[in-house]
């Protein structure tokens, strides 16, 4: 078995703004996982707001001893093995835990989704996202994302409903509302919940702070559409304390740990009666296909990270009818070809 992994600086096609941060770009680590002459792929996207960059994930994965990471893979076993060398860092674990997905998939010719039963008649749609912006630019990021059936839009400052207002005027798609923890008091926030449905809002993530337990659980409690909880379920623990909270969850690999993980989450939620919404950070071809092996067994995807992106280092999946498209290939299905730099 080898580890290799570098670098790469991936750019966003416009900034990227939600309540509390802004970005242009954001850094990967791309993980090579080799053995008997196959080659897994993975990806830690590290957006700052999550705490880890390259630093913490080249010193993390140079902790790594490969005699830990056996074929065939033990994927419970591994999982905890990463938790054991440091706590926290759940991008480049999920980097090494996608690549082993990925290995394995092509050991065994089979495609990553059929280790978790997901069937690829059952994908859903995916948003395409846009980030807070002046009226004009809001325009013309939303003509870019015409492929889309689904706009994604950021909230949590104080000209929500302009942002809205915009988009209106160009199409009358169907919205997913992230506030990213942006909204302050409760009944302000249940008020814009009732007129966001109005406007045609089909769900809200996180709409207070993650620690705001009683404000969030209040705004469910009353609200005529899903609450879903996002900076404030991050790993397979956090899913139980966000029932009675939240209708349903966002599980991103990058948050999760992985593929593993990600799956246990997945099931858990739906075990206590929530819905999932699958999620991204700014990710290439391979987290996205990551993210769409999981897909199907989720009621909403929000996987765009090749539609925001300007320098994805590899060619984007098929999409078609606003869905990403699995195919039979071994692995992820990520194109073989060298990626462009």
């Amino acid at each position: 078995m080898k580890l290799s992994f570098s670098p790469f600086e991936l750019e966003l096609k416009y900034p990227f703004t939600i309540s509390r941060f802004s970005r242009t770009s954001t850094p990967i680590m791309l993980v090579k996982l080799s053995h008997e002459g196959c080659t897994g792929l993975g990806e830690a996207s590290m957006v700052p707001y999550m705490g880890e960059n390259m630093e913490t994930a080249t010193g993390f994965l140079n902790k790594i001893d490969l005699s830990a990471i056996k074929y065939p893979f033990d994927h419970a076993e591994i999982n905890a093995y990463l938790d054991s060398i440091a706590p926290g860092n759940p991008a480049v674990k999920a980097a090494v835990d996608i690549a082993c997905y990925d290995l394995r998939g092509k050991l065994e010719n089979k495609p990553c989704y059929t280790y978790f039963d997901a069937d690829p008649a059952n994908m859903p749609v995916t948003s395409i996202t846009i980030g807070i912006d002046t009226p004009e630019l809001v325009l013309k990021k939303v003509h870019d994302a015409e492929a889309g059936k689904v706009i994604k839009i950021k909230l949590g400052r104080d000209n929500d409903e302009e942002l809205i207002r915009t988009i209106r005027q160009a199409t009358d798609k169907p919205l997913y509302a992230d506030a990213n923890q942006g909204w302050m008091d409760p009944q302000e926030g249940l008020d814009k919940v009732y007129w966001l449905q109005e406007q045609g809002v089909v769900l809200i993530e996180q709409p207070m702070a993650r620690d705001n337990r009683d404000g969030n659980a209040w705004i469910t409690a009353r609200s005529p559409i899903p609450i879903i909880g996002d900076e404030a379920v991050q790993r397979l623990g956090d899913v139980t304390a966000a029932s009675g909270i939240y209708h349903g969850i966002n599980m991103k690999l990058m948050k999760s740990g992985g593929l593993y993980e990600g799956h246990l989450m997945i099931k858990k939620a739906t075990e206590l009666g929530m819905q999932v919404l699958i999620g991204c950070m700014s990710e290439t071809s391979i987290g996205t296909l990551a993210g769409a092996a999981l897909a199907p067994l989720c009621h909403w995807a929000d996987l765009d990270g090749p539609f925001l992106t300007s320098n994805n280092p590899y060619p984007a999946p098929p999409f078609s009818e606003g869905k990403w498209e699995l195919s039979a290939a071994p692995g992820l299905g990520v194109a073989e070809n060298s990626p462009k730099t």
